[in-house]
């Protein structure tokens, strides 16, 4: 309880102005207006400070808020540009561009990788394959088997490493998305186009939050 109650009286930091971000980024000014109030809603719903902590970012973006989950924090994680464990205005902007319906398909494609190397190493190994797998499957509310889920983790590794040296590289992570474009289909998110504050989905809003004044 000490640790969220510092939390709640934090000053909220300053934000990049909305022009530059819409410079800057695939959305209109009036798409980033729209996401700072996003932004507000989710960043005060719990600890009322101006910025998105892990919590709030799991409860506003997934089902399940109620269990840790492996996808949730490693979505967390690429939003997290510098690495402080918070998302600040600007990183939560930056980092949704990768989801809009415009964005390069060759950023959504870079964006995946990233999210399924988990160790960072440049690579893709087997173990991490399956444990994103298992991820995702959680989030989705989906349940197979142990068996169905080795022969779908194994059945993709054997497609995807072309080279057979035990790991999916940059190239290698391509090739296997082009043929399997069900791999990158939470990497749009439709209604980040021309949105406004009514076209988000209702499970990313939090009611009784809205007050505060869009810069």
């Amino acid at each position: 309880m000490g640790c969220a109650s510092s939390k709640q009286f934090k000053r909220a930091p300053r934000h990049e102005d909305a022009a530059l971000l819409a410079k800057e980024t695939t959305f209109s000014l009036d798409e980033v207006k729209a996401l700072y109030e996003l932004f507000e809603k989710i960043s005060y719903s719990i600890f009322k400070d101006g910025l998105i902590h892990k919590e709030e970012f799991q409860l506003a973006l997934f089902r399940n808020s109620n269990r840790k989950n492996l996808f949730a924090d490693r979505i967390f994680d690429l939003f997290d540009l510098k690495r402080n464990g918070v998302i600040e205005f600007d990183e939560f902007v930056r980092s949704l561009q990768i989801f809009h319906p415009d964005t390069p398909m060759a950023d959504k494609i870079a964006f995946a990788f990233r999210l399924y190397d988990l160790r960072g190493t440049g690579s893709i190994e087997r173990e991490e394959l399956k444990e994103m797998v298992l991820a995702i499957l959680s989030e989705s509310d989906l349940l197979l088997s142990d068996d169905a889920v080795e022969q779908m983790v194994d059945q993709t590794f054997t497609e995807a490493d072309l080279n057979g040296d035990g790991r999916i590289d940059p190239d290698e992570w391509k090739a296997l998305t082009s043929t399997n474009p069900a791999l990158l289909k939470y990497m749009t998110l439709p209604y980040l186009k021309d949105m406004t504050m009514s076209s988000f989905p209702s499970f990313i809003l939090y009611p009784g939050t809205g007050d505060e004044e869009l810069y």
